[in-house]
């Protein structure tokens, strides 16, 4: 009996199609687009390019967010990045990571003029979604996870403050709820430096929780980020709050050590 393709097989059958790399590469560059703005990019038939997308999301390459009618395609590298886990060895990190940073700092250069795309991670979580929505607005629990308190009424609107647990109160980040639909929903504004509210428009990002019987696919999208250096930041500290997160609602305690600490 043929035994059931694991989810790296799925990968590597989804990254063995030259067409659905290509479709990898143009997410990479613009990350966020919808099926026209595919098949425009690719001058590829809709019926063609949703098969391919079909095949990435089953691999967990794309992931895909609804925003009123549009359907928006994410990369998501997550399965890439285990890939690399698994093969390459702690030897050949320090070479290939001075090999990335040249590329990187090139392509960073190119990108200076160009739009800050938005970040989009998704998680699994065995809990339910009335777990998870508690976990995301309770000042305690946060603070049990992220280290800081999110205080806030959680209603359209309304202020929150993301506060320090060390005595000071102190808000590092600042923001208004845009929308609340729990256990379902929550969309706020992120302002990492409460200096620059109302010099600039705010990023905002946006919770989405999808039950399925015993889970919940959590998926956060970060937008309109204002740099390359907020980018990376939340791009390092988005995993991390939520691998906390998850491992405080499926064992009832976070990770041994605080995994922002862990060097990008």
């Amino acid at each position: 009996m043929t035994p059931e393709p694991t989810q790296m097989d799925l990968v590597f059958k989804a990254l063995a199609d030259s067409t659905r790399r290509l479709l990898l590469d143009r997410l990479r560059e613009t990350n966020g687009q919808t099926l026209s703005e595919l098949c425009e990019r690719l001058g590829m038939a809709r019926q063609s390019a949703t098969q391919h997308l079909d095949i990435l999301q089953r691999a967990s390459l794309v992931t895909v967010v609804r925003r009123g009618r549009e359907r928006l395609h994410y990369l998501n590298p997550v399965p890439i990045h285990e890939i690399e886990q698994r093969w390459i060895a702690a030897f050949d990190r320090p070479r290939l990571q001075m090999l990335a940073a040249i590329k990187n700092e090139a392509e960073e250069q190119a990108m200076s003029t160009t739009t800050i795309p938005a970040y989009v991670y998704v998680t699994y979580i065995r809990a339910s979604a009335e777990q998870v929505w508690q976990a995301l607005t309770d000042a305690d629990l946060t603070a049990r996870y992220w280290g800081h308190a999110n205080v806030s009424d959680w209603q359209p609107g309304s202020p929150w403050e993301h506060r320090r647990t060390d005595g000071s109160d102190a808000a590092d980040v600042v923001g208004e709820v845009l929308a609340t639909e729990p256990p379902k929903r929550l969309v706020i504004t992120f302002e990492d430096s409460p200096e620059e509210v109302g010099r600039r428009d705010p990023s905002v990002v946006t919770f989405l929780l999808e039950p399925h019987q015993d889970i919940v696919r959590l998926t956060v999208t970060h937008e309109n980020l204002p740099n390359q250096d907020m980018y990376r930041g939340i791009a390092h500290g988005w995993p991390a709050v939520l691998a906390n997160l998850k491992s405080l609602l499926e064992t009832g305690d976070v990770l041994p050590q605080s995994p922002w600490d862990v060097p990008a």
